[in-house]
């Protein structure tokens, strides 16, 4: 559970993709027939405060946002270089 938890939180700490199917339906003699599909696709942004817990964790704390920022971008690349994108 704990490894769940850890993994959305670094998922939100970077930002990721989702994609969202609406699907329309109507019913033709007795049966369902698909009428329309929506696919959206939408970009989640990083989330400053899922890396500010992530630093927590790690036992970097106290820092301005500007060094926040940098440890964000540096977090960011080292995700990316472990497939956790």
């Amino acid at each position: 559970m704990e490894d769940d938890v850890k993994g959305a939180l670094k998922k939100c700490a970077v930002g990721f993709g989702t994609s969202e199917v609406v699907e329309e339906f109507t019913v033709e003699d007795g049966e369902l027939k698909l009428v329309k599909k929506k696919v959206t696709r939408r970009d989640i942004p990083p989330d400053i405060k899922a890396v500010k817990m992530l630093l927590d964790e790690s036992g970097v704390s106290a820092l301005s946002d500007e060094e926040l920022e940098a440890e964000r971008q540096k977090l960011c690349e080292l995700l990316k270089e472990n497939n956790y994108d």
